[in-house]
């Protein structure tokens, strides 16, 4: 199995990944992008922030004698997996995905799908309304373009900066959650409507799951584009992929000299 790893992380499915490196004493190091104030420490040795870019990456590929990638980041996170994917190609390293196939609605859903936050910003375009931001921080200033809703942010960490949103109520909890607990909270701010990325995974489907119980319409926001790697559901296809030696099962782009 492959010696030295690098595991850009942040989801739950990298935690469990780093779990089941450690467990076999496979030598990794597990990347934080930063933007979380107390990430779960892993059981592997870990770095906290950027690389600098494709130029910075590449470089840690090259001073780390790197052998393989795994980008298990977040779905949404489409510019570190961008830069994953050029560092790789550019040095030969392999790189995979582990990633979470994104919801699907079902029966009872009330799914208005936008191409991305400036859509979803458009899309509440309307009366005044209750509205749960289930968006993390990033986003959270775009909505003041739609100043007549209380938006409900529910955040991981308390913003160091109040958001630049006139009327709004933060809840700050971790994850995952559970469907009982999330339509206590939407009944206990009144969500009419929620704003939501199509992050896939369990960690955070009961916030569906608690919208289709009550009726909420859910403005879902699309994936962005990443790139044309191969990309694994499950920890276990991971290690195979290592213990194979990654063969067969790399973009061709990312091949040695390339």
């Amino acid at each position: 199995m492959a010696r030295n790893l690098l595991v850009l992380g942040g989801t739950s499915e990298a935690s469990a990944l780093a779990d089941a490196l450690a467990e076999r004493g496979v030598h990794a190091i597990f990347s934080y992008a930063g933007r979380v104030a107390q990430p779960r420490r892993q059981p592997i040795p870990q770095r906290v922030g950027g690389f600098g870019g494709v130029p910075g990456l590449t470089r840690y590929l090259r001073d780390h004698a790197v052998s393989h990638v795994i980008d298990a980041t977040h779905p949404f996170a489409a510019q570190m997996s961008w830069n994953a994917y050029h560092a790789c190609k550019v040095v030969g390293v392999p790189l995979v995905a582990l990633t979470r196939p994104p919801w699907r609605p079902g029966p009872g859903d009330d799914w208005r799908p936008v191409r991305d936050v400036a859509g979803a910003v458009e899309a509440l375009s309307g009366p005044a309304r209750r509205v749960l931001l289930a968006l993390g921080r990033l986003h959270m200033d775009a909505f003041a373009a739609q100043p007549q809703h209380h938006y409900i942010l529910r955040l991981v960490d308390t913003p160091k900066v109040p958001p630049a949103l006139p009327d709004h109520t933060v809840v700050v909890a971790r994850g995952p959650f559970d469907v009982a607990g999330d339509i206590a909270l939407f009944r206990a701010h009144g969500v009419e409507m929620m704003v939501c990325k199509n992050a896939g995974g369990a960690g955070a489907v009961a916030k569906l799951h608690a919208a289709r119980a009550l009726e909420v319409p859910v403005i879902m926001i699309d994936r962005p584009e990443l790139p044309p790697r191969p990309e694994l559901a499950r920890v276990e296809e991971v290690l195979d992929w290592l213990k194979d030696g990654a063969a067969g099962l790399h973009h061709p782009s990312t091949d040695r000299g390339v």
